[in-house]
């Protein structure tokens, strides 16, 4: 099992890279002159802002519109196909000269990671057993989140200069386009789910998945396996409706609140860290070695996960690090010293990560697995909606009023987040997926 989220988490490492860079390449692609700081117009098309939402605009539609595939493909090959789709968009984009240009392959980059996001969380949720769900999730982002340290570090050795021809912020697109060489091997390691074959009537097949991996746990663990009990019946429905019917509706209506307020706390801060530490009165070049030092903490988040994940209610959880966000972003926009700065930085991170790897996990458990793929796609396309105009929002208020009126912005949402899953989430904490879904 953890061979497997591994190797799924190889392929969630090179969707945060090309998720993430945008923040780290942002103050490269101002000083080339293809796009500026800010506008005098909100939704101007040359500003960091467009950049950043030309991303989210593709996120938005790949989710809500595309995350049908996988319950209709399967998680194999979606999970595939997505990944060497935003790849190639990607390393399109890395040669764009216009803002126009840079902001076209940025959406049709955005399509394919948003329905790689929702296809991930849902293979992890369905292969792996009830007592290891929440490591196997910290797992993941822990592996995943590896990338934001490494594209701030190249960020800070390349954005400054300029290689070959080409400047700094391209050389990190480039650099991450090489996931495409892992993708294969990935692949051919991965088995299908056995939960959507048995869905889709391929019971065969869903008997040799589980038959090997039965063979395989034998040989490990030499130990007699006791027959299943509390046995389901699978359900073949797979309409939207059924979403939207108890007790499934008001998970749905909980988190579209939540997604469309969270991304405002994770983005708003990932995505401008170097430009806020800019605006606060550093250089270019320090304000990427800040960034750099504060990255290194985000795969702490989820290693931390790997102890606590399965320990304590998801729910509790988010609404603990939302709390920490609120106190930490609010210190950070008082603070000017380095030290300060960088600690509540890492704060900031941490409880971003370990609110990621939770509530990624918690939305794949709400759903039966007919509409799981479905639904997750649906109800994380909103946090996909809010980005796009929270980065021009962001924008503004750096603009009038500096880095106290994002992080009151940040504040906001963040209590919105823990009224919502506080007071309607229900608890998952070693159920199984059926008895969660009753």
């Amino acid at each position: 099992m953890w061979k497997f989220v591994v190797l799924l988490s190889l392929g969630f490492f090179f969707e945060l890279y090309d998720l993430l860079y945008s923040g780290y390449i942002a103050p490269g692609l101002v000083k080339s002159g293809i796009l500026t700081t800010t506008t005098a117009g909100l939704f101007a098309m040359n500003g960091v802002a467009a950049f950043i939402a030309a991303l989210f605009s593709g996120l938005f539609i790949g989710t809500i519109c595309c995350g049908f595939l996988a319950d209709r493909f399967g998680r194999r090959a979606i999970f595939t196909y997505s990944l060497l789709f935003y790849t190639a968009a990607n390393l399109t984009m890395a040669f764009q000269v216009t803002a126009i240009g840079l902001n076209f392959w940025r959406f049709m980059a955005g399509l394919g990671i948003g329905v790689e996001l929702v296809t991930i969380g849902t293979y992890i949720a369905e292969l792996v057993p009830k007592h290891i769900r929440g490591r196997a999730f910290a797992c993941e982002q822990a592996v995943g989140f590896m990338a934001v340290p490494i594209v701030a570090f190249l960020s800070y050795l390349l954005v400054p200069k300029k290689l070959l021809g080409l400047d700094g912020w391209r050389w990190v697109v480039i650099i991450g386009a090489h996931g495409a060489l892992f993708v294969w091997f990935i692949r051919r390691a991965l088995p299908e789910s056995p939960r959507w074959l048995a869905q889709k009537g391929r019971l065969a097949e869903a008997d040799r998945v589980v038959s090997k991996l039965e063979e395989i746990v034998a040989k490990e663990h030499p130990l007699p396996v006791s027959a299943a009990t509390d046995v389901q019946p699978v359900t073949t429905s797979q309409r939207f409706r059924d979403m939207w019917r108890a007790p499934y509706g008001k998970r749905a209506a909980m988190m579209i609140i939540f997604n469309v307020c969270q991304t405002v706390g994770f983005y708003g801060f990932a995505n401008w860290v170097p430009t806020l530490l800019v605006k606060q009165g550093i250089t270019l070049t320090t304000s990427l070695l800040y960034s750099s030092i504060i990255a290194i903490s985000a795969p702490i988040g989820p290693l931390i996960g790997l102890w606590i994940a399965d320990k304590f209610e998801r729910k509790s959880v988010i609404v603990a690090t939302a709390a920490a966000i609120v106190v930490c972003g609010l210190t950070f926009s008082q603070v000017s010293g380095a030290s300060i700065l960088i600690t509540m930085g890492v704060g900031l991170t941490l409880a971003s990560n370990i609110m990621s790897f939770s509530f990624h996990a918690y939305q794949t458990e709400l759903f039966p697995t007919s509409i799981r793929s479905t639904a997750v796609g649906f109800v994380y396309s909103w946090s996909r909606f809010s980005a796009i105009f929270t980065s021009f929002v962001i924008a503004a208020a750096l603009k009038n009023f500096g880095t106290t009126g994002v992080f009151v912005l940040i504040a906001a949402a963040m209590l919105i987040v823990m009224a919502a899953i506080g007071w309607m989430g229900p608890r998952t904490r070693n159920l199984t997926l059926e008895e969660i879904s009753r």
